[in-house]
C-alpha cells in the first residue's frame, strides 16, 4: 500500500510538472492552494533562472577579456537599472491590473489593460534607448569610468543601452503573462532569447565562424538579438491566444481612462523600484572609487547573486498572481494563505543556495576570473552576501505580495528607509572611515536586507492591503 501510494504520489507530482511546464488553463483562484503555487511557480523560477543566465553569461564570456572590460559590463549593467526600474515599475501595475481582471473573469478587460501597458511600455523605452544610445560615454564617466574603461566600454554601452527598448518590452509582455495566470508563455520567451545569447556572444566576442571580432561590443550585439527576437514570440504568443489572455484588434484602440489608472499605479510602483534600484547605483559608486579590480570583483558577486535570487523571485511572482487574482475573486484569506506558504519554500530554497555558495565559493568565481586580486574581492563578497539569503527570500515574497494587492506605496516607504537611510549610509561608513573598502559594501547589503524582512512581515500581517482596489 505504501509503495502504491508513493507511486501515485510520484505520479501526480510529475503530472504537476508537466502541466507547469506546458501551460495549463488553471483556475488559481480556487482548488488546492499548493498545486496553485506549485503550477504558478515552476515556469516563474525557470523564467527567471533565464533571466539570471543573461546576468551571468557576459560577464562568462567577457572575463576572459580582462578587469578593463568585466567593469565595463558592471557599469554599463548599473546605468541599465534605470531601465530595468522603469520597466519593473510598469510590469507592477501590468500584473497587479491584468490579475485582478483575470480574478474577476473579465477577461476582455484584461486583454485591453495588457494592451495600454504595451503602448506605455513602447513610449517610455523608445525614449530611453534614444537618450542611452546618445550620452552613452557621458553616462559611464558619470558612474565613475576611468579612461581606460571608457575607451573599452562606450561601444559596449551604446548598444545595450539603444537596444533596451527590447529587455524593457519583453519584461512588460512577461509580466502580463504571468498576471494572467499564464507563465508557462514568459518562460518560453526567455528561453528563447537566452538559447540566442548564449550562442551568439561567444561568436560576436572572439569572431568565431564568419561573426567579426568585436570584444566586448560583441556581448552587447549578441544581448541585444537574444532579447529582441524574444519579444518577438511574446507578441506572436498574445496574438495567437493559446493561453488565458487573447489579444484580438478589437483590444487595439488606445483607452486613455484605463491607461492613466495602469499608469497611476505603476507610477509608484516605478518610484519604489527606482529608490532600491538607485540604490544599488550609489553602491557601485563607492566601489568603483576603489579602482577597476575592486569594481570587476565586485561586479561578479554581484551577477552570482543576481542569478541565485531571480529564481527565487519566481516565487514572489507567483504570490503576487496568487494575491491579485484571490483579491478579484473576493477571497482575501486565500490570498494571505498563499503569500506565507511562498514565503517558507522561498526561504528553504534561498537557504539551501547560499550553503552551496558559502561551500564552494572560490571554485564558483574561480568560473568567471583567472585574475587572482579581481577573484579575492568577488570570494570576499558573495560569501558575505551569502548570509543574508534568508532573508532576501522573505523580503522579495512580501514585496510582491504588496505590489500583486496593488498595495504599492507600503513597500516604496519600506524601500526608502531601508536602502537609503539604511542602507547607502552603512555602506559609506564600512567602506571609508572604519576602512573596509569594498568589504564594507558587501556587509551593508544582508544587513539592509534583514531589516526589510521584519519590516515588511509585521506589515503584511496587519493586513490593509486587502483593501486595495486596482
Amino acid at each position: 500500500m505504501a509503495s502504491a501510494d508513493s507511486a501515485a504520489s510520484s505520479g501526480g507530482l510529475w503530472r504537476d510538472l508537466t502541466d507547469a511546464l506546458r501551460g495549463t488553463h488553471h483556475d488559481y483562484t480556487s482548488g488546492a492552494l499548493g498545486r496553485a503555487i506549485f503550477l504558478l511557480a515552476v515556469p516563474m523560477v525557470v523564467e527567471m533562472m533565464m533571466e539570471s543566465i543573461f546576468a551571468v553569461v557576459d560577464v562568462f564570456f567577457v572575463g576572459r577579456l580582462g578587469s578593463g572590460a568585466v567593469a565595463t559590463v558592471g557599469l554599463t549593467e548599473s546605468l541599465m537599472i534605470v531601465i530595468y526600474t522603469l520597466a519593473f515599475g510598469l510590469s507592477i501595475g501590468a500584473t497587479a491590473t491584468v490579475s485582478r481582471r483575470i480574478g474577476e473573469k473579465d477577461y476582455d478587460g484584461a486583454a485591453r489593460a495588457a494592451v495600454q501597458v504595451i503602448i506605455l511600455g513602447a513610449l517610455v523605452s523608445g525614449t530611453l534607448g534614444l537618450l542611452g544610445a546618445a550620452f552613452a560615454p557621458q553616462l559611464l564617466t558619470l558612474m565613475g569610468a576611468d579612461a581606460g574603461v571608457l575607451g573599452i566600454g562606450s561601444g559596449y554601452a551604446r548598444v545595450l543601452l539603444g537596444g533596451s527598448a527590447s529587455a524593457f518590452l519583453l519584461f512588460v509582455v512577461n509580466a502580463v503573462f504571468r498576471g494572467a495566470g499564464d507563465p508557462a508563455m514568459a518562460m518560453r520567451t526567455l528561453i528563447v532569447a537566452n538559447a540566442l545569447n548564449i550562442v551568439l556572444c561567444p561568436m560576436f566576442i572572439f569572431g568565431i565562424g564568419p561573426f567579426p571580432e568585436l570584444g566586448v561590443l560583441g556581448a552587447a550585439v549578441a544581448t541585444t538579438i537574444g532579447r529582441g527576437l524574444g519579444l518577438v514570440t511574446a507578441f506572436w504568443m498574445l496574438w495567437r491566444g493559446t493561453g488565458h489572455l487573447v489579444i484580438r484588434r478589437a483590444h487595439l484602440a488606445v483607452e486613455p481612462h484605463v491607461m492613466w489608472r495602469i499608469a497611476r499605479l505603476s507610477g509608484m510602483g516605478t518610484f519604489q523600484v527606482a529608490i532600491g534600484s538607485m540604490s544599488w547605483m550609489g553602491l557601485v559608486r563607492v566601489v568603483s572609487s576603489f579602482g577597476a579590480t575592486a569594481m570587476a570583483g565586485y561586479t561578479i558577486a554581484i551577477r552570482l547573486v543576481i542569478f541565485a535570487l531571480m529564481p527565487a523571485f519566481g516565487l514572489g511572482g507567483a504570490a503576487a498572481t496568487m494575491v491579485g487574482q484571490s483579491l478579484g475573486a473576493g477571497k482575501p484569506d486565500r490570498a494571505a494563505a498563499a503569500v506565507w506558504t511562498a514565503t517558507r519554500y522561498d526561504v528553504v530554497f534561498l537557504t539551501a543556495i547560499g550553503g552551496v555558495f558559502l561551500l564552494f565559493t572560490p571554485a564558483i568565481v574561480g568560473v568567471f576570473t583567472a585574475d587572482p586580486a579581481v577573484a579575492a574581492v568577488a570570494v570576499s563578497g558573495l560569501r558575505v552576501l551569502s548570509l543574508g539569503f534568508p532573508c532576501f527570500a522573505a523580503g522579495m515574497v512580501l514585496e510582491q505580495a504588496f505590489n500583486g494587492a496593488g498595495d504599492t506605496w507600503t513597500p516604496t516607504w519600506i524601500n526608502f528607509f531601508v536602502y537609503w537611510l539604511l542602507q547607502i549610509p552603512l555602506a559609506w561608513m564600512l567602506a571609508r572611515p572604519l576602512g573596509l573598502e569594498q568589504r564594507g559594501v558587501f556587509i551593508a547589503v544582508p544587513i539592509a536586507y534583514s531589516v526589510f524582512a521584519i519590516v515588511a512581515g509585521v506589515l503584511f500581517r496587519q493586513g490593509k492591503w486587502k483593501t486595495k482596489y486596482v
